[in-house]
Formats: C-alpha cells, sequence, structure tokens
C-alpha cells in the first residue's frame, strides 16, 4: 500500500555567521534523486525508502562546510547502492552504516588536510521503509515528530549538558546558564568510529517530521515550534515560517529545517489505543539478511564497527518516557569540535563540573532562577565559537611513557652539556 511524502528543506546563514557551515539531504532512494524541484516534493515512497537528513558542521574556516558536504553525500551515495532491503533491520543496518562510513571518510579527509583538522558534523538522519520512520543520531541536531497536536522531540541530543541533567546534576533552569552548553559528546569526523543512536517511530496518517540543526531548536521556543507546525501544514510554508522566526530571535547560528508530512493507505490512521510516541531505541539485531559482499569496496573499521549489531543495554527500557530524559523544550547546546567524543563522565565528575558551574556564574548572570523571558527562549553565549579540546586515541600509558622518555632524554643530553 502507498506511502505518500510531502516535504521541503531550507537553509539560511542566520545573521551572525559569515558563511553556511549547515547542510540537508532530502533523497528519493528508489528513483535516487536528491532535488527540491516542485515535481519532487510529493512523491510515493518506493520500495528503497526514503532519506532526509541534517547535518551542522563545525570546524572554523570553510571546514564545517566541507564536513557537512561530505556527510551528505556520502550517506546518499552509500543508501542508494544495492536493491530494495529484504528486511527493516536491513534497512537500519544500511542506514547506521552509512552514517559510519560519512564518519570515517570526515575523519580520513581531516586527517590529510592540516587546514582541516578537528572538522566534524553533527547528523540527523531519517529513513523511512514501510510505516516504520528510523533516526540515526551523532551530536545535537534534532527530529521531532508532531502528531495532532502534540509535538515530541524523538532524538536525544548528545550532549553534556543532557548528560548532566539526566544524571540529576543540572536543572532546565540552570542549564540555560551553563558555563559548558556548547560541548557535544560525538560529531562525525573527530574519530575514527562513533555510537550512532539509532531510534524509530511507527507513523500514522497526519503525522508531521521536523529535523532541525541548534540554530531553530536554540533560537525558538518548543511551544512556537509547534504552533508553527500546526498553523503552516504545507511543508514550504512551515519551513520558511521557522526560519524567519529563528532570525528575528537573533539568527545565532545557520538555521536548517526539513518538514516532512506522511499520509497514504500505507499508514495506519491514529488510534486512541496507540503506542506512546516518545523517544525509543531500536534493538538492532544482528544482520538477518546474507548478501555477496561487495568486493570493490575497501574493508574500513567503520564497516566492521557497521557488522557489529547496536546493543540495547539491559538495564535501560526499550522506550524512554519524557520523564527520564530531556523534556521535549529542554535548553539547546551550541556546536564543538573533537571534544570528548563518545565519553561518558562518571557521576562524581558531572557533580564537580555542575558544581562549578553554579559556583561562578557567567558574568552578568545572577545565581537566582531564570526569569520568565529567560524560560521562554534559550539563550546563547554571546561567543559562539566551538570550545576545541583535542583528543587522543592513543592509550593512556603509551602517553606516559613518551613522554617519560622524552624527560630521560632531556636529562641525558643536559648532563652532557653541562660537563
Amino acid at each position: 500500500m502507498q506511502i505518500v511524502v510531502k516535504l521541503f528543506g531550507r537553509t539560511d546563514v542566520g545573521q551572525i555567521r559569515e558563511h553556511n557551515e549547515d547542510n540537508f539531504l532530502v533523497a528519493d532512494l528508489t528513483k535516487k534523486t536528491r532535488t527540491l524541484l516542485e515535481s519532487d516534493r510529493t512523491y510515493a515512497v518506493g520500495a528503497n525508502g526514503t532519506i532526509l537528513g541534517v547535518c551542522d558542521g563545525m570546524g572554523g574556516a570553510a571546514a564545517g562546510e566541507v564536513a557537512s558536504q561530505l556527510a551528505v553525500d556520502i550517506i546518499a551515495e552509500r543508501m542508494s547502492e544495492g536493491g530494495p532491503p529484504v528486511s527493516r533491520d536491513e534497512f537500519a543496518h544500511r542506514l547506521v552504516s552509512a552514517v559510519e562510513a560519512a564518519g570515517l571518510r570526515i575523519f580520513t579527509e581531516a586527517k590529510v588536510d592540516r587546514a582541516r583538522r578537528g572538522m566534524g558534523t553533527t547528523a540527523t538522519i531519517a529513513g523511512l521503509i514501510d510505516d516504520h520512520l528510523f533516526l540515526a543520531q551523532v551530536g545535537d541536531s534534532r527530529g521531532y515528530i508532531l502528531r495532532g497536536d502534540r509535538l515530541v522531540q524523538v532524538t536525544r541530543d548528545q550532549s553534556l549538558v543532557n548528560q548532566l541533567i539526566e544524571a540529576g546534576q543540572l536543572t532546565e533552569a540552570e542549564a540555560e546558564t551553563f558555563e559548558h552548553n556548547n560541548i557535544i559528546l560525538q560529531a562525525l569526523g573527530t574519530a575514527d568510529t562513533v555510537q550512532v543512536d539509532l531510534t524509530y517511530a511507527v507513523l500514522r496518517q497526519g503525522d508531521t517530521l521536523l529535523l532541525c540543526s541548534d540554530g531553530l531548536s536554540g533560537m525558538v521556543r518548543f511551544d512556537e515550534i509547534r504552533e508553527v507546525l500546526i498553523t503552516y501544514p504545507e511543508p514550504l510554508e512551515a519551513c520558511k515560517v521557522l526560519t524567519d522566526r529563528a532570525n528575528q530571535a537573533g539568527g545565532h547560528d545557520n538555521i536548517t529545517v526539513i518538514v516532512a508530512r506522511f499520509d497514504g493507505p500505507g499508514i495506519a490512521p491514529p488510534d486512541p489505543g496507540d503506542e506512546e510516541l516518545v523517544y525509543r531505541k531500536y534493538p538492532l539485531p544482528e544482520a538477518p539478511f546474507h548478501r555477496a559482499p561487495d568486493a570493490t569496496r575497501p574493508s574500513s573499521r567503520a564497516a566492521e564497527h557497521a557488522a557489529a549489531p547496536l546493543v540495547v543495554p539491559a538495564s535501560s527500557p526499550n522506550a524512554v518516557t519524557a520523564s527520564e530524559r530531556l523534556s521535549d523544550h529542554g535548553p539547546s547546546k551550541s556546536k564543538v569540535a573533537n571534544t570528548m567524543i563518545g565519553a561518558q563522565m562518571s557521576q562524581a565528575a558531572l557533580a564537580a563540573l555542575a558544581a562549578s558551574s553554579a559556583a561562578e556564574p557567567p558574568p552578568g548572570v545572577s545565581g537566582g532562577a531564570a526569569s520568565a523571558s529567560d524560560s521562554q527562549r534559550r539563550p546563547r553565549r554571546e561567543d559562539n565559537e566551538p570550545i576545541f579540546i583535542p583528543t587522543s586515541n592513543a592509550p593512556a600509558w603509551m602517553v606516559g611513557g613518551v613522554v617519560l622518555t622524552a624527560l630521560a632524554l632531556a636529562l641525558v643530553a643536559g648532563y652532557y652539556l653541562l660537563r
């Protein structure tokens, strides 16, 4: 049965940035097209599926733009390869593998070109096959679904401030003035592998998907986003109004939005007995399909990583309710390059960091509760440039050994020079 998608996407440089480091992806995998011509904005989803994505680049100069462009191109290329998937699991494996391959390629490019060292990008990629919408998440761009008059964030921000909130070390009011609210935990290209957070939603007729960079979610209130999506059902109009609202609020960052509305007999109508729409992980099993390996493609760590199942820890339920995670209208984060990539801080470290930030609030910020106007719009740091904290994949003992060896050589050289 047919599923019809009506969509549009738009990106804007904003009011502060000199160039746009965001990119977005809209691709019909069956026709192998990537256009937003008027004839391609409404179509029936074919057997290969459809992908939509937002990538928010970082790295300074033009490196962020390069990273986000590489990401959308490689993901589109990888997802367009081969025939129709034999199952939802195969489609989900392809999606995760494509995102990982993009991360490895960006990392490799950054190592080759010194001018692009540290470049990276977030990636929020939605893939639709039958009535299942998968979302592959790296970084802090966002995915929302509007069902009726209820808007739900169906991705989780991979950011330090979100981790602090979930650990109970920071309230949402404190997070708005948190000193380190521009640190994200992962980005494509800052390491040779990434942990892709794969979630899913079972669509219903009339559902609307919004993908956006933090240039929108960081400048426009959650309730205002919901109101726009309800008031403007046409994706083109909704994209324009959302972009305009972000610019009117200050436009501190590049703004990218994709709005897609799903309908057709291939999707069931909403029913009061439906499972609640929440952030829900997809427990990806071992690949259940069997295809001949592609001898023309070189092996890579990303490919090996993609072959392994994405394990959902037994201690975490498959579905996470809004009360167990950052709420739908939680604080936004600026982007940051190679920072704490894939890190999970201990409870003690999180508590210490939260306490140090609370003890020394930023200049001009009082220690009291956020005002009503503050809670309506998430303030941004005046300096929007990302914090860059270099990391290394070398083990600690190796780094220590190199340092000690260098000190020993320096002492020997000094001894002979002073004789």
